[in-house]
């Protein structure tokens, strides 16, 4: 069995550490907006999602996961509920 690894190193650091979930949301959309949100601030995180790839969203039952390594859990967290309080 051969292991490909992704090109995004953000994710084959995710793959290599522990992370933590920072959020859950319904659509892998609105996870890819959170994780830019995330890496424009410096921070890295990745989505985790059972959707076949994006491919098979009616997968998604138990939500899309914005993961982040545990020492970036607390500004990941500062930041997001930054942009809840942000007036549309």
């Amino acid at each position: 069995m051969t292991h490909r690894h992704s090109n995004d190193p953000d994710a084959r650091a995710a793959s290599e550490i522990t992370t933590v979930p920072v959020a859950v949301v319904t659509s892998r959309t609105e996870a890819e907006l959170i994780v830019g949100l995330l890496r424009s601030n410096g921070l890295r995180a990745v989505i985790s999602a059972d959707d076949a790839g994006g491919q098979g969203p009616q997968l998604q039952l138990q939500g899309v996961r914005v993961l982040v390594a545990p020492a970036d859990e607390a500004p990941a967290r500062q930041l997001l509920a930054a942009a809840d309080d942000t007036p549309s």
